[in-house]
């Protein structure tokens, strides 16, 4: 029944998403950051996710690169909540430390009543600036999918530039890992 449930979502939100290929090569997300990337890459745009753009390989439901590009003071690190809502909202702020940068990434991550488990957390150059990695383990809540995922981050000039990449920890994670981190390597921020 869930997995009928998964592919009702999927499919909803398909309906409701463009998608276009992300070309191999240079690509430029917003005004001032760059990915490499090499592969079969698509960019779904659907109601909900910005302020991050989506990329994925294998699918939407089975694996999912989120990129956020130039996040400033304030704003709000997925869609806001409506009037009256219980979610809580988690937003950017220039005076971040690392790990309340992270936090607020596990919280978007697992505002739909998902578990986060942080597993790692170092320090990473990304973008040419000195920046974090993380790794994390999420049980996803619709479906009870095991998770694995790797995020990347640096603040700059008072901006959040991020990639969190995640996947089924057992076959679509390792598969991709290593091109993960090629591609947090090449990250080029102006």
């Amino acid at each position: 029944m869930k997995n009928l449930l998964v592919l009702a979502i999927a499919l909803l939100l398909t309906a409701c998403a463009s998608v276009k290929k992300v070309e191999s090569g240079a690509n430029l997300v917003g005004e001032r950051m760059s990915i490499n990337v090499d592969g079969n890459w698509n960019h779904f745009d659907f109601p909900g996710s910005k302020p991050a753009q989506v990329w994925t390989m294998e699918g939407i439901t089975i694996d999912e690169l989120l990129v956020y590009s130039g996040i400033r003071d304030g704003q709000v690190m997925h869609q806001e909540s409506s009037a009256g809502s219980r979610q809580k909202d988690f937003a950017f702020r220039k005076t971040m430390q690392t790990e309340e940068i992270v936090s607020m990434l596990e919280g978007v991550l697992s505002r739909d009543g998902s578990t986060f488990k942080l597993l790692k957390l170092e320090p990473f150059a990304f973008g040419g600036k000195k920046g974090f990695r993380f790794e994390y383990e999420r049980i996803r809540k619709i479906d009870n999918v095991q998770m694995r995922g790797v995020g990347f981050g640096a603040v700059d000039k008072e901006e959040l530039f991020a990639l969190v990449y995640q996947a089924p920890r057992l076959t679509f994670f390792p598969r991709h890992q290593s091109r993960i981190e090629t591609i947090a390597k090449a990250v080029s921020i102006q």
